[in-house]
């Protein structure tokens, strides 16, 4: 079953149009990466799917409900079925709250525990996401940025949510810090039968890490398929573009992208 069904999203800008038309679904337990240029609208569509800017169109949650067409009220209850993973985690955690508070934050605020079973479940967490439960009594700039983003990552799964979306969640680290959190990730798509947006503009990571890929450029998605079919015979003339500037350190495959 599609998790979201995403039909003709559009957004403008004033007079510029910023996403024409996106349509692209992702499935249960589905792995697929929107990967294009900076600007090419990828984040404003990411945005636009849980109404953190309004845009028009179509976006289905599990074949039946159209959350563009929620008031805000009305899409209170899926916010915690859809969760993001932003950019920079430094910016999205608040320095002023230790790791305990942030993560906790929503099963406080939703009712959910409190106390001794709060803590709890914030330890727990972090030890999912690969730290130590201690580290929930300090505060997120003692951290580093792959650490921060592992806190990031353990908010966005206190909810138990059916998607993440991951907004260039990797993209401010380093290689094998970008490897280690897209293994993350995989772990917990596998673990916790998630649905997994992950938006970036660094096609090499493709083939590895995704089930499908959907190529964005200029507002629109210009292709769509398997990881090995986009990687190894892309259609699209800037997919082919995408594809070949990614350096390919085997000579006996570099005719592959060619």
């Amino acid at each position: 079953m599609a998790a979201l069904e995403i039909h003709n999203v559009r957004k403008e800008f004033g007079s510029e149009r910023v996403l024409k038309d996106v349509s692209i679904s992702i499935d249960s337990g589905e792995f697929l990466i929107l990967v294009g240029p900076s600007g090419c609208g990828k984040s404003t569509l990411a945005r636009g799917l849980i109404q953190m800017v309004p845009a028009t169109g179509q976006v289905n949650w599990r074949g039946e409900t159209d959350l563009l067409s929620l008031s805000p009220r009305q899409m209170k209850p899926y916010r915690s079925e859809i969760q993001m993973v932003f950019q920079d985690p430094l910016a999205s955690l608040n320095p002023r709250m230790t790791v305990e508070q942030i993560i906790g934050e929503p099963l406080l605020v939703g009712g959910l525990l409190k106390g001794a079973a709060l803590r709890k479940r914030v330890g727990e967490l972090l030890e999912r996401v690969g730290l130590p439960a201690s580290a929930m009594e300090r505060y997120p700039h003692a951290f580093s940025g792959g650490q921060r983003q592992r806190i990031g990552i353990a908010r966005a799964i206190a909810l138990d949510p059916r998607v993440i979306i991951a907004d260039e969640a990797t993209s401010a680290l380093d290689g094998s810090i970008r490897a280690q959190i897209l293994d993350l990730l995989l772990d917990l798509r596998d673990e916790l039968d998630l649905a997994i947006l992950f938006i970036a503009h660094d096609i090499g990571v493709v083939r590895y890490f995704c089930d499908r890929v959907a190529v964005m450029h200029r507002g629109r998605v210009v292709e769509t398929g398997p990881a090995v079919q986009i990687c190894d015979a892309p259609q699209a003339p800037y997919t082919q573009r995408l594809i070949s500037a990614v350096p390919i350190p085997d000579p006996r495959k570099r005719h592959l992208v060619a």
